[in-house]
Order: structure tokens, then C-alpha cells, then sequence
């Protein structure tokens, strides 16, 4: 009997063994990962001192745009080709409503996410009836309807665009037009929406949601309305995507046929797996690398698409899981 027990017992160390040095690990990258976001955010408080504010507002508003994408495509498995629409129509939103109706800056750009959830509400409820390539062209073709619609209405002044956007005054008593104010308020609305993010993910929302990413099948066979949770990703994704969008309209204090237009789906693809599809950090990381060959690179002789195509290429040759991916998998090791 004693023997019996004894075995049962090392059987039972062997099995709880691994399980809890796998834990172990996971306890030490999440330290790791608060530690980094820690740095990242004394860095990001201190950066406007010695970096153009404007370049870093940029970088932040498409990290947003480019972390909310990935809340659809590295942790739902959809892509889509249509995030344009609600990055571009916030923005139109958001401009509109400051230099028009006189909105102050936060309800604005507050304004552009709802509406910007509302288009993927809308959106999402067509295609997210569609699975794979068919989801992605669907969500294309209809981000191109919305792109002519915005051709078309008055209120967006065509190729023109809305210009001259006001920056105006934060909750009426915080001037905007001072670089230093505007930029802690980005950085503030970023932290607000990387945080919404990362805590969606870290739900049990959040991991039906990857269990639907790794067997839809399997899921639909536990009972999850898998539609319904598609189609709540699909909306969250757009409305804080939209958030980033009317940002960057008061930001640069313009929104231009160019945010709607299918080139920044494009681009916000290109972010997320430059940076780690399925990472918190890996789209920012991505997003600021992106801008930033754009920016120092725009009056180089070779194009600027050439050199973006040329680094995504080698980085999908060497780092098949993005540079962020990729950092994770050797600190596992």
C-alpha cells in the first residue's frame, strides 16, 4: 500500500511539475512585459523634450490604430481590409464637428469613435457572415462604398478634404495649440485605448475570442454564439480604430480622402505583422517604425514604398512571428 502511494504521489509531482514551471514562465514574462511598459511610458513622457511632438502624436495615433486592428486580426483571426473607413471617417467626423458645430476637442474626437463604432456595427453585421478571403473582400469592397460616399458628401470638400481643423481649447480651459498640452492629451487618449486593448484580451471575453481564433468549430460546439462575439470584436476594433482617426484629425488638423482610402488598410496590415500579430507591444512597435521610415525617408531619391516593401519582406524572411514575436519566442526559450 505504502508503495502504491508513494508511486501516486511522483506521478503526481511528474504531472504538476511541468504544469508549474510552465506557470512559473508565464508569471515572469507578464513582470517582464509591466517592466517594458513601464520604460515605454517614462520614455513616451520624457520623448517631447527631446523629439518633434508632432512626428511622436503621429507615431501614437497609428500605434492606436494599428493595436486595434490587431485586437481583430492576432487575436480573431479576421482579416479585414476595410479598417480604413472608420480610421478615415472619425477623422471626418471629429473635423467637422470641431471646425463646423464648434465641438470642444474631446467630445469631437469622442464623437468620431462612436460614429466610427457605428460604421462597424454596420459593417461588420454584413460581412462578418463570411469567413477568410471572403470576410477580407468583403469588408474591402464595402470600405470602398464608404470611401465614395465621403468623395461625394458636401461636408468632407471632396479631394480637398476638411483643412485648417482647430485644435480649440480641452474641456475649455486647457489650450491645445501648445504643443507640450496636446501632446500629453494624445499620449493620454493612446494609454486609454491601449489599456481598453489589452484588458479586452485579458478577459474572459478575451479568450473566447482566441478560442475562436485556434477552433471556431470547437467553440461553436461549447454553446458560444460565435457570431455575436465576431461581430463585438468587429465593433470594439473599429471604435477605438475611430478613436485614432479623430485624433490625428485634430492632430494635423486636416482629414483627407487619403485616411479613407484602401493604401491605409494596407498599411495598417503591414504595421501589425512588421511589429507581432497576437502582441500587445508588436502593432505600436510596427506603427513607429512604419512613420518613422516614411518621415526620414520621404526626400530620399527611392521611394519610400520600395524601402517599407524591401525592410517587410526580409522581416517576413527572418522574423516570421514580427520583431516583437519573435523577442518573445527567444525569451521562452
Amino acid at each position: 500500500m505504502s508503495s502504491l502511494t508513494g508511486s501516486g504521489a511522483a506521478g503526481a509531482a511528474a504531472e504538476t511539475g511541468p504544469a508549474t514551471a510552465a506557470h512559473a514562465r508565464h508569471r515572469n514574462l507578464e513582470r517582464l512585459g509591466f517592466a517594458v511598459a513601464a520604460v515605454a511610458i517614462a520614455l513616451l513622457i520624457a520623448a517631447p523634450f527631446f523629439v518633434y511632438p508632432v512626428f511622436l502624436m503621429t507615431v501614437l495615433c497609428f500605434a492606436l490604430f494599428a493595436t486595434a486592428f490587431n485586437l481583430l486580426l492576432g487575436y480573431v483571426g479576421l482579416l479585414s481590409f476595410g479598417h480604413a473607413a472608420f480610421f478615415g471617417g472619425a477623422a471626418y467626423f471629429a473635423a467637422h464637428a470641431v471646425k463646423v458645430w464648434h465641438f470642444e476637442p474631446l467630445s469631437a474626437i469622442l464623437l468620431g469613435a462612436v460614429g466610427a463604432g457605428l460604421m462597424g456595427l454596420a459593417v461588420g453585421f454584413l460581412a462578418i457572415r463570411r469567413q477568410g478571403i471572403y470576410f477580407a473582400m468583403v469588408t474591402l469592397a464595402l470600405s470602398q462604398m464608404i470611401f465614395f460616399i465621403f468623395l461625394q458628401s458636401p461636408f468632407t470638400h471632396g479631394e480637398d478634404g476638411i483643412q485648417n481643423v482647430p485644435r480649440g481649447w480641452l474641456l475649455g480651459f486647457v489650450d491645445l495649440t501648445r504643443p507640450l498640452n496636446i501632446y500629453y492629451f494624445v499620449l493620454a487618449v493612446f494609454l486609454c485605448g491601449f489599456f481598453a486593448v489589452w484588458r479586452i484580451v485579458h478577459s474572459p471575453f478575451g479568450h473566447v475570442l482566441q478560442a475562436i481564433r485556434e477552433n471556431e468549430n470547437r467553440a461553436i460546439s461549447l454553446g458560444y454564439r460565435v457570431e455575436r462575439y465576431k461581430l463585438a470584436a468587429f465593433v470594439m476594433s473599429a471604435t477605438i480604430a475611430g478613436l485614432a482617426g479623430a485624433m490625428k484629425a485634430i492632430v494635423l488638423q486636416i482629414a483627407t480622402l487619403t485616411d479613407v482610402a484602401w493604401q491605409m488598410s494596407g498599411e495598417v496590415v503591414l504595421m501589425t505583422l512588421l511589429g507581432g500579430m497576437g502582441t500587445i507591444f508588436g502593432p505600436s512597435v510596427g506603427a513607429a517604425l512604419v512613420v518613422t521610415m516614411q518621415n526620414y525617408f520621404a526626400t530620399s531619391d527611392v521611394p519610400v514604398t520600395v524601402i517599407v516593401g524591401v525592410i517587410f519582406v526580409l522581416c517576413v524572411l527572418l522574423f516570421r512571428r514580427g520583431i516583437v514575436g519573435e523577442a518573445i519566442r527567444l525569451i521562452r526559450r
